[in-house]
């Protein structure tokens, strides 16, 4: 078998990593918590870095109007699926393809990807920025307008006197690491596919 099919099926299978470790994690330090709070989100669940944080979260949450940290969301369903299907293309590609379709494989999870992260920064703008109207304490900008919540998509971010972290995790390496290796794979055949046409 040539090594850009080879690669692709790698590519192909990496994504499923996902199934085995978590996709994104939530932290969030303050003074009075002195172990931090963190939250790990899965391809198909929410899962606590320390016992009981998701409850510690959506009852400090509950006094400024923030929803409460469901136990499931319907990405849960969707995304396990998602995966499932593209690594079922890529595979079917890496035995039958050729080198143009791991770009197209590529293209695809870039697009999967993007989607997914956008999917993300929107449910975290509605917890952040949906508030209840009769929440026990309500803040407010300088402007007057009502505070928002919304951790960050990624990186570090002071909300009142919190510090939210919001980074991937070893599932979203497996998913960069297959995107990647699917270029790769198209690359190899590329080039492979030239040197046979000058033979």
């Amino acid at each position: 078998m040539k090594k850009s099919k080879i690669l692709m099926l790698i590519a192909a299978l990496l994504p499923l990593g996902l199934f085995f470790f978590p996709l994104w994690k939530i932290t969030l330090e303050a003074p009075q918590y002195p172990t931090p709070l963190g939250m790990y989100i899965h391809i198909n669940d929410f899962s606590d870095d320390n016992p009981h944080d998701i409850k510690n979260i959506n009852l400090m949450n509950h006094y400024v109007g923030m929803k409460y940290i469901p136990d499931a969301i319907p990405e849960f369903k969707i995304f396990p699926t998602g995966i499932l299907i593209t690594t079922s293309i890529g595979l079917l590609i890496g035995f039958f393809g050729n080198y143009k379709w791991f770009l197209g494989w590529f293209i695809l999870m870039i697009v999967v990807s993007a989607a997914g992260m956008y999917d993300f920064y929107l449910w975290e703008h509605d917890y952040g920025h949906n508030l209840d109207p009769k929440a026990i304490l309500k803040f407010t900008n300088p402007d007057g307008t009502q505070m928002g919540f919304q951790p960050p998509l990624l990186g570090s971010k002071d909300i009142l006197n919190f510090k939210a972290h919001s980074y991937p995790r070893l599932g979203a390496l497996f998913l960069l690491l297959g995107i990647a290796t699917s270029y790769l794979a198209y690359i190899v055949g590329k080039k492979q596919t030239k040197n046979n046409q000058l033979m």
